[in-house]
């Protein structure tokens, strides 16, 4: 039997076209840190990687099998019209597959209660199918904002802000600090599950975690997983794994409903 607890972690998925194959993958940041991140009280985790399942009773079995989920983000966006959103030009839909997936598998782990470290795509799918909604394209949505993506170097880096007595500030400590950051969709309306623990200057929300201390669910925009990111950023994979080992070893299962609330688009004022 494993002392380490089992890490589901979602693999992308490109159809095939005529210039290419069916392929699934995943960057190697998610399962190197999942493996790698290891403190007094966990000694690392297996990663799991899980391609786009089209039966809903595999992907049960196999998550019956996972102390975690690790929901990875994506180059490509969420699909604005599942959003009831009109389509923006710079706004570039993933696979409806993966799609598909991910809020399948996200809507499984959350109703697990199993612990859930979502990043970046995979913070705005958590939110969403928990009742949140998004914004589209932070520069047209948000009052005054900020750089959130660079087209041409990948080492955009801006500050966010810690809520005191969060998760984060848990992981991180208080204050500020600096985050990479590749992404124009972000959250709007927070889902009533989480309470929100990080935000950008202009207000965007770049961390959310769970209002319940019993369950394990922390939402973060950047990518702790990518080689863009800061060492400290190896905390939020180590805390995560802690939370896994509390699940193998014992922790609370009870399953939760997901309410589905319908939500009102608005903008975000930034402070002056």
């Amino acid at each position: 039997m494993t002392t380490k607890p089992m890490i589901a972690v979602n693999a992308d998925f490109r159809p095939a076209s005529a210039e290419h194959i069916a392929l699934t993958w995943i960057t190697s940041g998610y399962y190197d840190q999942v493996s790698g991140a290891k403190t007094a009280k966990s000694p690392g985790g297996i990663p799991l990687i899980v391609p786009p399942l089209a039966e809903d009773d595999d992907l049960r079995v196999l998550l019956e099998k996972c102390d975690g989920v690790v929901l990875g983000g994506s180059s490509l966006d969420l699909d604005p019209k599942r959003l009831g959103l009109d389509k923006h030009p710079a706004t570039k839909p993933m696979a409806t597959r993966r799609e598909d997936f991910d809020r399948r598998l996200a809507k499984m782990a959350v109703e697990m209660r199993l612990p859930i470290l979502a990043i970046g795509a995979g913070m705005q799918t958590v939110n969403v199918i928990c009742g949140g909604t998004l914004f589209q394209h932070i520069p047209e949505d948000v009052v005054r904002p900020i750089q959130h993506r660079d087209h041409v170097e990948r080492t955009l880096r801006h500050i966010i802000n810690i809520v005191p007595g969060t998760r984060m500030d848990v992981m991180y400590g208080p204050g500020e600090i600096r985050v990479n950051s590749d992404h124009h969709m972000c959250v709007d309306q927070l889902a009533p599950q989480f309470k929100v623990s990080a935000t950008a200057p202009d207000g965007v929300i770049e961390a959310y975690e769970s209002v319940d201390d019993d369950w394990f669910c922390v939402g973060v925009q950047w990518h702790p997983e990518s080689d863009t990111a800061a060492a400290l950023d190896m905390q939020v994979f180590e805390i995560f794994l802690e939370a896994c080992m509390d699940r193998m070893t014992g922790a609370d299962t009870a399953p939760m409903t997901i309410p589905f609330p319908q939500k009102v688009a608005r903008k975000v004022v930034a402070a002056a």
